[in-house]
């Protein structure tokens, strides 16, 4: 058994594809019209064949309750690896992304939180 998809519930999937490609830098995967949503996702350029982002609309009340609860708590709904964080910080930071917590040495992890625009905070790591 392994991980196939991992959804994350967006306010706008046009956006959120935006952000997650022009400024994250993962790979269009899936994008299939669905009514008046898509079935949208978002793969890392590094395993284009391996776990997938699902863009999901967060119409259900239940969503939109939950990302908020989580975003004024400032717990991100998922964590990214990348090799450099402090790195990867500034890149981000220049591109204009808001972070909401810079880099944080934890010891065997350095994290940072940044804002998706889409209703998520999201964490970066990089495990040492």
């Amino acid at each position: 058994m392994k991980i196939h998809l991992l959804s994350i519930h967006v306010d706008d999937q046009a956006k959120a594809l935006a952000f997650y490609t022009d400024l994250l830098g993962f790979l269009p995967k899936n994008d299939i019209p669905m009514g008046e949503h898509r079935w949208l996702t978002v793969v890392s350029p590094d395993a284009p064949d391996g776990v997938e982002l699902v863009l999901e609309p967060d119409e259900h009340p239940a969503a939109k309750a939950y990302t908020a609860a989580l975003v004024a708590d400032g717990i991100p709904i998922t964590s990214f690896a990348v090799d450099d964080v402090v790195a990867e910080h500034a890149r981000l930071e220049a591109l204009g992304v808001r972070f909401t917590q810079p880099p944080v040495d934890l010891g065997p992890v350095i994290t940072a939180v940044l804002d998706d625009t889409c209703g998520n905070l999201v964490q970066i790591a990089q495990l040492r």
